[in-house]
């Protein structure tokens, strides 16, 4: 899977300020890093490559047969864990990851096996509200993994974790990221890079805000 990002424009509703303006970028297979300052559009091209949002301008072209932003798109495709994680508040922990295979045409028969990868065996049957911020966070990297997307989006997966949790992440999403997906992971989190096929600096696509570099 490739993803192919051509002259890219966005801009936020309601505002003229332009994140990207003339982004072209290709992501290739492996695992890429999305590093840079926040605000400077990192989660932004997640939802842009998942088709959550629609450029102001340009093109973004993948290897699927499925549109961008389509809702075969998003069901065969895309696996997304976003920062507010937005696990199923009523379902268990297996049933979460369930429907996302079931969903996407896997076999719900592995369930078991990837909770037991991300260590969510005795958690299986409880609620996301019963587990701790590692676990729910472990929880939606199984959910998005068991579906075994060609492109995994990943949004600060390992914020605020401990190096337990997020050892536990990296092994996870290094070792069962199906051959030739894409893994585009936007993260400020240095202990990610050693995972890093190729790494993205954003600061170089928007410019650092004046009346910071003033305060720093």
């Amino acid at each position: 899977m490739r993803i192919k990002l051509q002259d890219v424009r966005y801009h936020y509703p309601r505002s003229t300020a332009r994140v990207f303006e003339g982004l072209n970028l290709e992501v290739k297979p492996g695992i890429t890093l999305a590093k840079g300052f926040s605000g400077c559009g990192k989660s932004t091209l997640l939802r842009l490559v998942a088709g959550l949002i629609s450029p102001t301008g340009g093109t973004i072209n993948t290897d699927s047969p499925h549109k961008v932003g389509s809702s075969g798109f998003l069901r065969f495709e895309i696996g997304f864990v976003f920062q507010q994680l937005n696990l199923l508040p009523l379902a268990s922990v297996e049933r979460n990851v369930h429907l996302a295979v079931e969903m996407a045409g896997g076999d719900v028969g592995e369930v078991q096996g990837w909770l037991e990868l991300l260590g969510l065996t005795k958690y299986a049957k409880s609620k996301p509200s019963k587990l701790s911020g590692g676990q729910q966070q472990r929880a939606s990297i199984a959910r998005a993994l068991a579906k075994k997307p060609s492109i995994l989006l990943l949004d600060e997966p390992t914020s605020g974790l401990d190096d337990l949790n997020t050892q536990v992440i990296s092994k996870a999403i290094r070792n069962t990221l199906a051959p030739g997906s894409v893994c585009l992971i936007a993260t400020h989190d240095r202990r990610l890079d050693p995972i890093a096929d190729e790494i993205l600096d954003f600061n170089t696509f928007l410019p650092v805000e004046e009346h910071l570099q003033a305060l720093a």
